[in-house]
């Protein structure tokens, strides 16, 4: 049965952090709010998380998954970044996107695309995944909490207690935080192209 943790979603209570942390490092998959939707999340280095979130919402090995990183220099470590993307990257974060690029040799290669070799990454702007962050101290590796069959991802945390109880170690409640994800945008081939509007402003890769 997962964990059901209600957290504050300004002020996260340290004991609850230090704790979901200590679980990631054990291989834990979590459920937990961004500033975008609620979303799954596991350790860099889990060696059962990307199954797992592949089996929650049926996904193929095709799916992108996104390093979701503390600041820009972690972020750096991941991917490469040209000179056009740094600039663009850097001045839309924190906040609610997802780019995609090319992964870094840091990346393990069972979380990058296996043909393109790209991988997602995003800095999000919500302060439970901030702790969360600073307290494990390297990306979680994540996929928004989008089940199959449903249009829209999941906002109410009791309601995702409910219906992956068996499926997950932790869930995080911190309340509502919105139902549109994040906006995800492919630097890959050194120019932006918008894969998915969401929750960010798509005016600046225009």
């Amino acid at each position: 049965m997962a964990r059901y943790v209600d957290i504050h979603p300004r002020d996260p209570q340290p004991r609850v952090i230090a704790q979901t942390v200590a679980q990631l490092r054990e291989d834990a998959l979590i459920a937990y709010p961004t500033d975008s939707c609620y979303a799954l999340g596991f350790a860099l280095d889990s060696a059962t998380g990307a199954d797992r979130i592949r089996r929650i919402r049926k996904l193929d090995d095709k799916h992108d998954f996104t390093l979701v990183c503390s600041d820009f220099a972690q972020l750096g470590q991941f991917v490469h970044l040209g000179n056009a993307a740094f600039r663009s990257i850097k001045s839309a974060t924190p906040g609610p996107y997802t780019f995609i690029l090319t992964a870094t040799k840091e990346v393990p290669k069972r979380l990058a695309n296996p043909k393109k070799k790209t991988v997602g990454v995003r800095i999000p702007d919500h302060p439970v995944v901030k702790a969360l962050l600073r307290e494990l101290g390297s990306p979680l590796v994540s996929s928004t909490l989008l089940l199959p069959g449903h249009e829209e991802p999941m906002t109410d945390g009791w309601s995702i207690k409910e219906e992956l109880d068996h499926s997950v170690d932790v869930v995080l409640d911190a309340g509502d935080c919105g139902t549109v994800p994040t906006t995800v945008v492919d630097w890959s081939q050194d120019y932006p192209e918008v894969v998915r509007e969401g929750a960010g402003d798509l005016s600046r890769f225009r």
